[in-house]
């Protein structure tokens, strides 16, 4: 398992649009599972409404758990992902 922590920078945190483009993100690399954290809360990254329900927000910080045959690379990914959208 690869995980990393990244602290929310968006003003409005974790909402419908950038979470959409998480779940599209995500869809890429189907040999790899992706939860994301926050506190005890925890959720599979491709269930959307989830994502969202976890009411995520500027200055949180999330655990992002990568595990599957490329969580190396998947990882690298979405942590670019996250620095150029969250």
């Amino acid at each position: 398992m690869k995980t990393f922590e990244y602290v929310i920078t968006d003003p409005v945190g974790i909402h419908a649009r950038p979470a959409g483009l998480l779940v599209k993100e995500i869809k890429k690399y189907a040999g790899s599972t992706v939860t994301v954290n926050k506190g005890e809360k925890s959720v599979n990254a491709l269930k959307l409404m989830a994502l969202m329900g976890m009411g995520i927000k500027q200055g949180d910080t999330v655990t992002v758990n990568v595990e599957g045959g490329d969580e190396e690379a998947v990882a690298a990914a979405i942590e670019a992902f996250f620095k150029a959208n969250f």
